[in-house]
Parts: structure tokens; C-alpha cells; sequence
């Protein structure tokens, strides 16, 4: 692998920067308007689309992008915001689901319209149609890439 050139330094630098800015950008307004912030967001929102609207512990940590300590925090103040339940395993006693309540699935779709309206504002507006499909293929070409890797990783030699 060669060094980084100063292209890829700077797309790098600019594609950090300009996430960072859309995220706090929205964080910004869903706080103004009172809504969970997003980290509460994307674990409501993994529930949501998960089967029964529950997932064990493991994989809700692969779905969002938390630290496993990270994640045990916001587990344990959304179950006691009510937004969550745990739920012991019937098949394996050792584990547990974290379960969407009704007040989560509320919440979630309280943010939905403010977290929806910066996606567009931030994000979609500024790009043309073409631009969207480009930014979408690259981020496709990459994420097949850190898949590969991935998969490579976890096979035993």
C-alpha cells in the first residue's frame, strides 16, 4: 500500500469535515424542535426495522455507531426514558433483546420530519441528481471494499 496523496488526503479531510457539520447541523435542530438526539435515534430506528421490533444486544451494536460501552449507557437511560425494554431470551437465558416500546416507536416518529428535513436541507439539496448517483456509487464501492475486508478477517486461515 502507498502513501496517501494529497487528493485523497484532501477528499478525506473534506468528507470528514462536511459530515461532521451535517451532523452537528442536525443534532442543532432536532434539539430545537425537542426531539431524542440521534444517537437515540438510530437505536429506535434499528428496532424498528428489526423482526418483532427487537434485536439482541449484539446485533443492535453492529447496527449503530456506538462503542459497546457507549451503547450499554444509552441502552440503560432509554429504558428508563421508557423508550426501551430488555427482554430475556427464551432460547439462551445468558441473552437479551433490547424491545421498541410504543413510547419509542412515538419518539421515532416525533424526530422522523426534523431528521428527514435536514437530510435534505444539508445533504440532498446542494447535489444534482447525477452528483447523488456518483456519491452513492462511491460510497457503494467502498462499503463492498470494507465488507471484502471484513469477511476476509473473520475466516479462519
Amino acid at each position: 500500500m502507498g502513501r496517501v496523496t494529497e487528493l485523497e488526503l484532501s477528499a478525506w479531510r473534506l468528507f470528514i469535515k462536511t459530515h461532521a457539520t451535517i451532523i452537528e447541523s442536525i443534532e442543532q435542530d432536532l434539539a430545537d424542535q425537542k426531539r431524542v438526539p440521534l444517537t437515540t435515534y438510530d437505536v429506535l430506528i434499528a428496532l424498528f426495522e428489526a423482526p418483532d421490533r427487537k434485536l439482541r444486544f449484539g446485533e443492535l451494536n453492529q447496527k449503530v455507531v456506538l462503542s459497546k460501552s457507549g451503547l450499554t449507557r444509552l441502552v440503560d437511560r432509554l429504558e428508563r426514558e421508557g423508550l426501551i425494554q430488555r427482554e430475556k431470551s427464551q432460547e439462551d437465558r445468558r441473552g437479551a433483546y433490547a424491545v421498541l416500546t410504543h413510547e419509542g416507536e412515538l419518539q421515532l416518529r416525533k424526530a422522523w420530519p426534523v431528521y428527514a428535513r435536514g437530510i435534505k436541507q444539508y445533504f440532498a439539496e446542494p447535489l444534482s441528481d447525477d452528483e447523488m448517483r456518483s456519491l452513492k456509487s462511491a460510497f457503494t464501492v467502498i462499503s463492498k471494499a470494507l465488507q471484502s475486508s471484513h469477511d476476509k478477517e473473520e475466516k479462519p486461515s
